[in-house]
């Protein structure tokens, strides 16, 4: 599989959670699983997790937290009964006998939790099978098919706004972290990092700058940190300019189908279109404003820089964030599929801004951090429109206040 570009099975459907789903899910939480019971598959108990934890083997059931929810899963209850509502029909449509190591069938509930540790935690499938006892392929089999049904059913909670309040929205947030009016979205890229066999001449395109062996991640979020849109499974090895290039988001926004909203007026004759942030590694263009690179720089400049620096904070923010929790796609990964990590990476990207849109209460107990690339140089794009250096020119001004007479 190549990168994944536009979604294009998205549904419509709104960004928030559907409250159809969500009740659903409580009523789920509540009483037995019917569809589960009629396919062979035992009915959870009213309190699921005290009884599934109680299966819970190895180093996880020695520790004083081994029975809170939040500490094995990173999101809360809520969090976890909705996604398994959402996930629920596509799981259960293909028969399965999954069962754990001792032959007991594997509940609706026990399969999603089996995935979101795995995602969660990057631990081995040995380790994770031992944590849950069952097998190892078990363990791989569910996260799978978790993946494909986050696929098929989660879409709708990423997407880029459809309506312009939902952008006016996005743009006045931006606009209150440092002053950036008309902004759209931040852009950052990332690098999932793996081993891969050396003697292999295939793997070549995967060898980065930096000497590693990488897949891209490219993300554009809004304030809140949401994933707006993302493109994932580029080799590490090209450019983040190359990438955006690539990348269906930037076709759209070159033939005018994203970022052609509403104009302002920085002064008069001047209007601002719409645009996202990125750094300087992406090419300065009318939809994508990035720093001004130099090592002298005038008082406006420079002031322009820290405002933009501020404001695409965000997309690093999201990123490192994305790599804390959901730390399958942290640190080096072992001898990954290739055609799959793409799949991975969206299933994960989904799960980001599900926790966000539940309002999940976890995330206010995980630190926020910038650095999400460790060991990786910031890169230099040289290209520079004229159209978008002159816009760059007038907006700087106008956030200094320094307006011509």
């Amino acid at each position: 599989m190549g990168p994944i570009r536009g979604f294009k099975r998205r549904k419509k459907a709104e960004k928030k959670v559907d409250q159809n789903i969500l009740a659903a899910a409580a009523a789920s939480a509540a009483a037995g699983a019917s569809a589960s019971a009629s396919m062979g598959i035992q009915p959870h108990p009213v309190d699921w997790w005290d009884e599934f934890s109680k299966r819970i083997t190895g180093p996880l059931s020695q520790s004083g937290d081994s029975k809170k929810f939040e500490s094995v899963f990173k999101i809360s209850r809520k969090t976890f009964n909705y996604i398994c509502s959402l996930v629920k029909e596509d799981m259960m449509a293909r028969h399965s006998n999954f069962t754990d190591i001792n032959g007991k069938p594997l509940s609706m509930n026990d399969q999603v939790a089996v995935a979101l540790r795995r995602l969660s935690s990057g631990e081995s499938l040995s380790n994770i099978g031992d944590y849950f006892g069952m097998n190892q392929s078990t363990v791989s089999q569910i996260t799978w098919r978790f993946v494909e049904a986050m696929e098929e059913r989660g879409l709708h909670h990423l997407r880029w706004p459809s309506t312009e309040s939902e952008m006016e929205d996005i743009k006045s947030k931006f606009e209150k972290i440092r002053g950036l009016p008309n902004c759209c979205g931040a852009i950052d890229i990332t690098h999932i990092v793996m081993t891969l066999p050396t003697m292999d001449p295939s793997n070549d395109v995967w060898f980065d700058r930096e000497k590693n062996y990488s897949m891209i991640l490219q993300a554009i979020v809004d304030p809140e940190m949401r994933f707006l849109d993302v493109i994932a499974g580029w080799p590490g090895s090209l450019s983040d300019a190359v990438v955006l290039r690539s990348s269906g988001f930037s076709k759209l926004a070159e033939e005018g189908r994203r970022l052609n909203g509403k104009k302002i007026e920085l002064f008069k004759g001047t209007e601002l279109r719409e645009y996202i942030v990125g750094d300087a590694g992406f090419p300065l263009q009318p939809w994508l404003l990035t720093p001004y690179q130099g090592k002298v720089l005038s008082d406006l400049q420079a002031e322009f820089n820290k405002r933009h620096s501020a404001t695409r904070l965000v997309a690093q923010m999201a990123l490192a964030r994305l790599k804390e929790m959901w730390r399958i796609i942290h640190g080096v990964m072992w001898m990954p599929d290739k055609n799959r990590l793409p799949r991975i990476v969206l299933a994960c990207c989904l799960l980001h801004n599900i926790v966000i849109d539940m309002e999940d209460e976890t995330l206010d107990e995980i630190p926020l951090f910038h650095h999400h690339d460790s060991g990786y140089r910031q890169q230099s794009c040289n290209y520079v429109d004229k159209t978008a250096s002159a816009m760059r020119d007038k907006l700087s001004p106008y956030l200094s206040g320094k307006l011509p007479p």
